[in-house]
């Protein structure tokens, strides 16, 4: 009844020497936690059959997989099931009773989430993991989708950190182990880079890539995004499936505006400090607990700079089918616009302040904000045409840099903005970010000559300059 030991498992090998140390210490109790689809049931499967443990263990190694159980009771009679015990009403203590009159044994609980999720069977579960763990001859070892290992049982020291993706050289191995390694390194690197080096992710599309080439799979990524993760029936097959599955935990719907939090994140590619969730007033009560709660759910990390993000495939998922609210990204429009107008106010001359810091550190973000208020109709067109001006502004003076893609985006709005202060002000704004004229160029001086007529003398001044 043991599942096989993984035959394409890289990238590891830290985690498991650790685990192996701990073997050595006597009693073992070990949580392996991570997000879905970061391989925590991998890495179990694979210390299940290292020889180390199979020389020490024997015949006394049970793999029980806890997706279709419901209480202690269903646990207790799955794992009578593979010790051999005859069925009952309930086995907890037969289980025990088993478990204390045979020779050292290793019980691998998998995906125990499922179980100790529901607040109602919580405490139930961890009263009979307490009793296990108190069996002497009993190495216990979890796998647990999140960052939270049960109480009520003395988990060894130290601690296994929540797996995370894989290092790059190790995602790139595991691509290769699936879909040869005769494709273009870039269009690799861009397939990877979908993925964030999650394996649940990286064994999806490298499948799909193997059949239809790295080409035509970029390609339909642009249209069809998350779904290509989607193709399988149960979670170890499909990454929406494993992401709804996290969504559903009662650590994230106990808490209000958890959700809304996660959705607007998956917006953010350079995600959030905790500065930025206070000062931007989101419409939520605890915004803090909301951060621990995407925490300890795995569903958001924190970076080395302290911020807050999502992986690629969450935040895909979230675009599709769990978008961000206005209100939430209301707020955010408001606190960045009001950033960068410090910055303009004094004339764009700061280039090392913590503004200009904090507005470098926000540049993907911004972009993403300002762009959800980019299309005709929107209440907020004006202003954030306003704002792309001034970001683009900041682009030029502190990086350097050409014109930023929203302000290109915004040239093709030009003749129906209905609003020719900011339509001059654009074409300023566009015509000083060029370092050469072009025919594009001709055609927004000659668009400006046709407004001189309707825009105040601070504006005339600027584009006859």
């Amino acid at each position: 009844m043991l599942p096989a030991e993984p035959k394409i498992f890289h990238g590891r090998d830290a985690e498991l020497a650790d685990i192996l140390k701990l073997f050595g210490q006597g009693s073992l109790r070990i949580a392996i936690l991570g997000a879905g689809g970061m391989g925590k049931t991998s890495l179990a499967r694979t210390v299940l059959h290292r020889v180390e443990i199979t020389a020490k263990y024997h015949e006394n190694r049970f793999f029980v997989a806890c997706d279709t159980t419901s209480s202690k009771v269903e646990l207790a009679g799955l794992i009578g099931a593979h010790l051999g015990i005859k069925p009952g009403k309930d086995l907890t203590q037969g289980v025990l009773q088993h478990f204390s009159n045979s020779p050292p044994s290793l019980l691998i609980l998998d995906n125990l989430e499922t179980l100790w999720e529901p607040v109602e069977s919580r405490n139930e579960v961890e009263e009979f993991l307490s009793h296990l763990t108190d069996i002497p001859g009993v190495a216990l070892m979890i796998t647990m989708r999140g960052a939270e290992r049960p109480s009520k049982v003395l988990w060894t020291h130290p601690f296994l950190p929540p797996l995370g993706p894989l290092a790059k050289d190790a995602a790139k191995e595991m691509f290769f182990d699936i879909a040869d390694a005769k494709h273009l390194m870039q269009e690799v690197d861009q397939i990877l880079g979908l993925t964030d080096n999650v394996p649940l992710a990286i064994s999806l599309l490298a499948h799909l890539v193997d059949t239809e080439g790295c080409s035509r799979i970029l390609s339909r990524w642009e249209t069809e995004k998350i779904s290509l993760l989607s193709e399988g029936y149960d979670k170890k097959s499909n990454l929406e499936l494993s992401i709804s599955l996290s969504l559903s935990s009662p650590r994230i719907t106990s808490i209000r505006g958890t959700q809304d939090l996660l959705a607007l994140l998956s917006i953010l590619p350079d995600g959030l400090s905790d500065v930025e969730l206070k000062q931007s007033k989101f419409p939520v009560e605890d915004i803090l607990g909301c951060k621990v709660a995407l925490l300890r759910t795995t569903l958001a990390y924190t970076d080395e700079h302290k911020r807050l993000k999502v992986l690629v495939p969450i935040r895909e998922y979230m675009q599709k089918l769990l978008p961000a609210s206005n209100k939430m990204i209301r707020p955010l429009f408001k606190h960045f616009k009001e950033l960068l107008e410090v910055w303009g106010g004094h004339a764009g001359k700061q280039t090392g302040s913590l503004v200009v810091s904090r507005v470098k550190s926000n540049f993907g973000n911004i972009q993403n904000i300002v762009q959800k208020g980019l299309y005709l109709g929107h209440p907020n067109l004006i202003d954030s045409g306003r704002f792309a001006c001034l970001l683009n502004q900041f682009n030029r003076v502190i990086n350097h840099g050409d014109v930023i893609p929203l302000l290109h985006h915004i040239i093709s709005m030009l003749p129906q903005l209905c609003d020719h202060q900011l339509e001059m002000h654009i074409i300023i704004e566009v015509l000083t970010s060029w370092c050469s004229a072009n025919s594009s160029s001709k055609d927004l001086i000659i668009r400006g000559h046709e407004l001189i007529h309707h825009v105040d003398a601070d504006l005339k001044g600027m584009f006859f300059t």
